[in-house]
């Protein structure tokens, strides 16, 4: 361990001794005496260590792991889990100037942060508009929408999914369909279609990831997610766009910009 200084555990603490291992792993993280991609002391290590059997330090990571903190890889060891550092500028993201210089808002923030954006698992298809998406684009009952459906990554890393609805009215025939909806991406040309946008009122919740969310993002155990529901509103009111976000709560930083007046 002479790489990393942990405590002694208190033998006269009334906190479980695997509870207490995963305690002093924690504050190191905290602390960033580990960082981010750092490999943690071997089980082997760890035992010789605090004195206690192979079970108690298993017993010790998993709570790490179940915390998002660290991750296993197979053969090689247990690890700081990295997280890409992306904040998430509300009052900057959807910023005309992006769409002006052909950035839609994922890859200006992406950029913006040092990091390298990406896009995959695109999915597009007319459907019937689910309940939610016709209550806020205001549809009529049976209305079609255009459905949009990606996965984002940051140096190759998933961070979010997302799928876009737009009324098919709108939508039928454009870009918008398209895999590649061109620079700027699709506001930049719901604004081409004269649907200029005025501004966007988002919804956000966090909750625990499905399965079919664990395995698209590729979450640790005990990572949440934010769901984040977004719709864009042109200047004459009408909604024109539902964006339904689920991302992987540690690759963000939320950060808001409020008047007081």
């Amino acid at each position: 361990m002479a790489e990393l200084s942990l405590p002694e555990l208190d033998p006269a603490g009334d906190r479980a001794v695997f509870r207490q291992i995963a305690d002093h792993i924690r504050d190191a993280i905290g602390r960033e005496t580990l960082r981010e991609g750092d490999k943690l002391p071997s089980e082997a290590q760890l035992m010789q260590h605090y004195g206690v059997a192979r079970m108690t330090i298993r017993n010790a990571l998993q709570v790490l792991q179940s915390e998002g903190l660290t991750v296993a890889e197979h053969g090689r060891g247990v690890f700081v889990r990295s997280r890409p550092p992306v904040r998430r500028l509300a009052s900057d993201r959807f910023a005309r100037r992006h769409r002006d210089q052909g950035k839609a808002a994922f890859i200006a923030e992406t950029e913006g942060a040092g990091g390298k954006p990406s896009v995959d698992s695109i999915r597009i298809a007319e459907i019937q508009a689910p309940v939610e998406v016709a209550e806020l684009l205001r549809l009529g009952e049976n209305s079609s929408v255009i459905s949009r459906s990606r996965r984002y990554l940051i140096n190759g890393q998933p961070v979010e999914t997302a799928v876009s609805y737009v009324p098919a009215e709108i939508a039928r025939g454009t870009r918008i369909e398209q895999p590649d909806s061109g620079p700027g991406g699709i506001y930049a040309r719901l604004e081409e279609l004269g649907y200029q946008l005025d501004h966007f009122v988002e919804e956000i919740q966090s909750r625990m990831p499905f399965r079919d969310e664990v395995r698209a993002l590729k979450l640790a155990p005990g990572v949440p997610v934010f769901r984040l529901v977004r719709t864009a509103y042109a200047v004459d009111g009408r909604p024109v766009e539902v964006c339904d976000t689920v991302m992987s709560s540690d690759a963000y930083l939320l950060s808001y910009e409020l008047p007081a007046r």
